[in-house]
């Protein structure tokens, strides 16, 4: 029921200005430069910055302080930490490729929020010391030798078809499908990770 004003790379100004804000968020990831000065002629601009959990805490805390809303969200930053302070590392360490597209093979490495992420978990990802989201051939992604591999719901809407064609190059690896949203998604989706990673940390040790 929300109107829409395009998309992250294509907003539509005219709209925006329509529905006469009081504060506009982007995010310096997602939308062009050139775009988010435009819509601070319209109104107040926050843009966010997002590599780790940390970070995704400090712009729940500071929305709520520009939306009035403090109290909420103290609130629910408290909720998130409690909540991933207590997922259990694994006793091993885990060695983990996490796969967001094929054709070429690109992944999460060392400076992203999915890496954070993963060390949340307790995992090592093998694309630690490389940067945003390298493209990988069958043959560097045979080189890595991962214990784990996962495979994203998105960008890339990963199948079962998939988990065979990882499983054929690397035949000693655990392959498995998981919710990327969760992996991703740095706002009040946050509350549902913790339980969601302690459900595919199990499922690994079966």
């Amino acid at each position: 029921n929300k109107a829409r004003v395009g998309g992250t790379k294509t907003v539509h100004m005219d709209r925006v200005r329509d529905l006469q804000p009081e504060l506009i968020l982007a995010n310096k990831e997602e939308n062009l430069k050139d775009q988010v000065l435009q819509l601070a002629d319209i109104a107040p601009v926050w843009v966010s910055d997002i590599h780790t959990l940390g970070d995704a805490l400090h712009m729940i805390s500071t929305i709520g302080k520009l939306s009035h809303r403090s109290i909420k969200a103290e609130d629910l930053c408290t909720q998130i930490t409690l909540a991933f302070d207590e997922i259990p590392k694994p006793v091993t360490s885990i060695s983990v490729l996490y796969l967001i597209w094929q054709e070429p093979w690109m992944a999460a490495a060392g400076d992203t929020f999915i890496h954070d992420m993963l060390q949340h978990l307790g995992l090592q990802n093998v694309l630690g010391a490389q940067h945003r989201y390298p493209e990988l051939t069958d043959e560097a992604l045979q080189r890595l030798q991962p214990d784990w591999v996962l495979l994203s719901s998105e960008p890339y809407p990963f199948k079962a078809q998939h988990v065979a064609a990882v499983q054929r190059l690397l035949p000693r690896a655990k392959i498995s499908l998981v919710d990327g949203e969760l992996f991703s998604w740095y706002g009040s989706r946050l509350l549902q990770a913790p339980a969601y990673f302690k459900k595919i940390l199990k499922e690994y040790a079966r």
